[in-house]
């Protein structure tokens, strides 16, 4: 497998692969960005079985805004209500409003994923960073798919929206920030957290993408300004809109499976998926199969 392409610093192999490349990769990038399974894994995964180039991580930051269209025309009900349920208790002065404190709860939740994402920067977004390497995700996926088996074990599922407290969106906020580590997963980490503090499937996963909704918007535009300050050509500009708008269309579809899947069948699926990929990336890298 190649290595990803160097523009001013920033890994922009994307560009090289291609239309065709892209799409395929924006359908598996859409589908693993909001499902608990890792995008970044499966990134470094699919490329490298088909051999293709690493489509670095500027690809998978800015496919963030493909999540957030997903994200916020599913849940649009919600983001709806928690935004101009907000104005009007701002303008109402009704500073105990559930949809204000919420809101606020979630802006608190974010802080640690901007704190940790701006001082690991020149690290996370660096050409051939070690931390996208195949035995960091590998470790990875298989410490989360221990961590999200424990909270299926243990936790009490019995929680909803309604009971979440400033405490809860911390903790949950501070989870997130461990997505920062390629094969982590923001919405892995995110609904192994809720799960732990007793909030029931859905419900977890429903309070995992709303908590995401600014870092995930913050990443991706801040991917897209950083894109910008490279002078990224025309060519790469389209090659990005096409894998954009495929992801876009598969996140929408993956959002609807989890919650079907915990619905009918709980976590347990994730968890065997994720600790079976974290075996074949270590068994791959260790025999040679996979670089």
């Amino acid at each position: 497998m190649a290595a990803g392409i160097c523009t001013q610093g920033l890994d922009t192999g994307f560009v090289e692969l291609g239309y065709a490349k892209v799409a395929f990769l924006g359908v598996v990038q859409g589908i693993t960005e909001l499902l608990p399974i890792s995008s970044t894994a499966h990134m470094r995964i699919v490329p490298a079985f088909l051999g293709w180039r690493d489509p670095g991580s500027a690809f998978s930051a800015a496919m963030q805004l493909a999540a957030l269209a997903a994200v916020v025309s599913y849940f649009w009900s919600d983001v709806r209500t928690l935004f101009f349920g907000s104005i009007d208790a701002i303008r109402h002065r009704d500073f105990r409003d559930w949809n204000l404190r919420f809101s606020i709860w979630i802006a608190l939740g974010t802080i640690p994923i901007v704190f940790f994402g701006i001082v690991l920067s020149p690290v996370l977004n660096a050409c051939n960073t070690p931390l996208r390497s195949l035995w960091v995700i590998g470790l990875s996926s298989m410490v989360m798919a221990a961590l999200l088996a424990f909270s299926e074990l243990y936790a009490k599922h019995m929680r909803t929206m309604e009971d979440v407290k400033l405490k809860d969106a911390l903790l949950v906020g501070l989870a997130q920030a461990g997505a920062l580590i390629p094969g982590v997963s923001r919405s892995g980490s995110t609904l192994t957290a809720a799960l732990a503090l007793g909030m029931n499937r859905e419900e977890a996963a429903r309070f995992s993408f709303l908590l995401g909704v600014p870092a995930i918007a913050g990443a991706g535009l801040k991917e897209l300004y950083e894109l910008q300050k490279v002078h990224l050509s025309a060519h790469g500009w389209s090659v990005l809109l096409v894998g954009l708008i495929v992801a876009s269309l598969s996140a929408f579809a993956a959002i609807w499976g989890l919650l079907r899947i915990l619905e009918k069948f709980s976590a347990w699926p994730f968890v065997f998926y994720r600790a079976f990929i974290g075996v074949v990336l270590i068994i791959g890298v260790m025999f040679g199969w996979l670089s």
